[in-house]
């Protein structure tokens, strides 16, 4: 009577992979790209990217420069684009001039910067802090698991917009208080998956081995423990960058964010609302720009979730 195959292995060979040099990383890659909405999110965060690096060299003007002095434009002018029948004695603006007769497009494009920065810096904060006293909690238990998850559940049981928008009040208004404001209200999200990670790995064969070869709680923590339980911690920061962005841009649209003249996008749909009727172009482009790159990490984070999900190897799309 033959052996039942190995249900890895029979995955494994279906999906093409090599057996003697796969790893879960060539797995999940694989999975990811057949995935068409991550696929798309990963284009357009490539394309962000691109122009957060290239703005110095794509934007036609200086982001904070006024150009009421330097060209013949006024006050909210509409877009200007040659190719669509502007006037060529008309200098070009393809998203037109704002409230302070600055080059709109230039400062959409410089505002990729601050908000890839900000959903990067803020998210990397809260992983830090609370991979730290998420794995603390889960792995030495008792009284320490109590005092850290109940600091977290009082951090959760306010809105998190409103108590960071609480936290800048009391530091006062701009980018770097809501970087930290922004990263100490995401910090419970981060400490309670790596807690629930930790608990389920804590207990197996490989762990008890350490134990048993006399491994210090740092090493089986931090080099056995750990490594084996961030795939939710990636999916979920991922999701979370998307998550800081929109919150960035709620402070700044409040004017407790990036303060004039930086382009930030929220501060930049904050300036000019009250003119969405009549100058909508300049409410609509830095909107625009938020949803897309919010979007591209959401669809990146849906991606990841299901092929970092060994239950969803299967599905397609």
């Amino acid at each position: 009577m033959e052996k039942p195959v190995n249900n890895n292995i029979a995955k494994l060979d279906a999906e093409g992979l090599s057996l003697k040099s796969v790893s879960l990383w060539q797995i999940t890659w694989r999975r990811l790209f057949r995935r068409k909405s991550a696929i798309v999110g990963l284009v357009i965060l490539g394309g962000l990217v691109l122009i957060a690096l290239t703005a110095d060299w794509i934007a036609p003007y200086d982001p904070i420069a006024v150009l009421i002095d330097v060209e013949d434009v006024r006050v909210r002018q509409a877009p200007c684009i040659h190719l669509f029948g502007c006037p060529e004695d008309q200098p070009q603006h393809i998203m037109g001039i704002d409230g302070n007769v600055r080059d709109e497009f230039s400062r959409v494009l410089y505002g990729s910067r601050y908000s890839l920065f900000i959903g990067f810096a803020t998210v990397g904060f809260a992983i830090v802090v609370g991979t730290f006293l998420g794995a603390m909690a889960g792995y030495l238990g008792g009284w320490m698991d109590n005092v850290i998850m109940r600091v977290m559940d009082v951090l959760l049981a306010f809105p998190s917009l409103l108590l960071a928008i609480a936290i800048v009040s009391v530091l006062g208004p701009g980018l770097t208080n809501a970087l930290l404001a922004i990263g100490i209200v995401s910090v419970p999200a981060y400490a309670r998956v790596v807690r629930a990670s930790v608990l389920s790995v804590r207990e197996m064969d490989f762990v008890s081995a350490s134990r048993a070869v006399g491994g210090s709680t740092l090493y089986i923590l931090f080099g056995r423990i750990l490594p084996n339980a961030l795939t939710p911690l990636i999916v979920q920061g991922t999701l979370g960058i998307a998550t800081a962005i929109l919150d960035a841009a709620a402070l700044s649209f409040l004017g407790l964010g990036a303060q004039p003249p930086l382009p930030e996008w929220g501060s930049m749909v904050g300036a000019e609302r009250n003119q969405v009727f009549t100058a909508p172009h300049l409410v609509f482009y830095p909107g625009l720009a938020i949803m897309l790159t919010v979007l591209a990490f959401n669809l990146l984070g849906d991606g990841l979730r299901d092929a970092l999900d060994p239950r969803l190897g299967h599905v397609s799309g």
